[in-house]
């Protein structure tokens, strides 16, 4: 079977799983936590019990969250998130992930802990809800092509296996672009993900270019980012500058590491003045601090 290529198959059953919140040992422990305690606390913010982010990591909040609930359904409160617990969860408790293809309209634990792992690897999709709807399966594309995969919107064996392996990292190393303490890392908020780092500086200071490279884009982005520069450098990796009060370069220019970029601002989606920094490999999102 050539590269790329999914076989549609038949796998058991949900299993008897326990999540213990501390050891995780069903679906793959992504950078930022696990995705089966992500897939828990997904169900958890459904029950109203959970208000933190589905980052994966159980911690207190977590815990207390699966006793409020095992206490509700007349369950031992011991915060272990066992077969009769998943089961009192419904379709939110159940399969587990790699017990079925992923399919477009498919709900589920298996679909929440998918799109953890999508985020994780760089291809972030809006909300982590269970729900595999139109967002999710353009996610899920974007990252099959990425993969080597046929883009298909059908999570089968070969996405799996591409998504259980290690979030990519950044093959180069960049200079900060504009001296300011980070505030928003990269990784989960709320129940969605912040694919970039956020570096709080006042109106009007200086951004920098973190490498050499090429610009691609210089000026307004309806995505969100407001007024955008992102430069292109060697091995298939872009940096983004957003947020930018004012943009001092040209699509198509070429500039040297520390050149003057812009200016920090708070356009776009931004509830205050600060630079949004993001490096991708080959369009996937991957973590800006590790390459400072």
């Amino acid at each position: 079977m050539g590269l790329g290529s999914e076989p549609v198959w038949r796998l058991p059953g949900t299993g008897g799983i326990a999540i213990a919140l501390s050891v995780i040992a069903a679906a793959p422990a992504a950078a930022s936590g696990s995705a089966d305690v992500a897939a828990l606390q997904v169900a958890l913010r459904a029950e109203r019990l959970y208000g933190g982010a589905v980052d994966g990591i159980g911690g207190h909040a977590t815990r207390l969250a699966v006793r409020r609930f095992q206490a509700r359904r007349g369950l031992p409160a011991d915060g272990v998130a066992g077969p009769r617990t998943r089961r009192a969860l419904g379709r939110r408790g159940r399969p587990r992930l790699g017990a079925r293809p992923l399919t477009p309209g498919v709900r589920g634990w298996d679909v929440a802990a998918m799109q953890f792992l999508l985020a994780d690897h760089g291809f972030p999709l809006g909300q982590t809800d269970g729900g595999l709807g139109p967002r999710t399966i353009a996610a899920l594309r974007r990252f099959q092509s990425w993969a080597g995969l046929a883009a298909d919107g059908v999570a089968g064996r070969a996405t799996l296996a591409a998504l259980r392996r290690p979030p990519p990292r950044s093959l180069l190393r960049f200079a900060r672009p504009v001296a300011a303490p980070v505030g928003d890392r990269f990784g989960a908020r709320d129940n969605g993900f912040h694919p970039g780092l956020d570096l709080v500086a006042g109106f009007g200071a200086g951004v920098h270019a973190a490498a050499s490279g090429c610009v691609v884009a210089a000026g307004w982005s309806p995505g969100g980012y407001g007024n955008l520069v992102v430069l292109r450098h060697s091995q298939g990796m872009t940096s983004w500058y957003a947020h930018l009060a004012r943009v001092a370069v040209r699509r198509g220019s070429c500039v040297g590491v520390g050149a003057v970029l812009g200016t920090v601002g708070a356009t776009g989606r931004a509830s205050g003045p600060h630079l949004h920094f993001e490096l991708r490999l080959r369009g996937a999102a991957v973590n800006p601090l590790p390459a400072l």
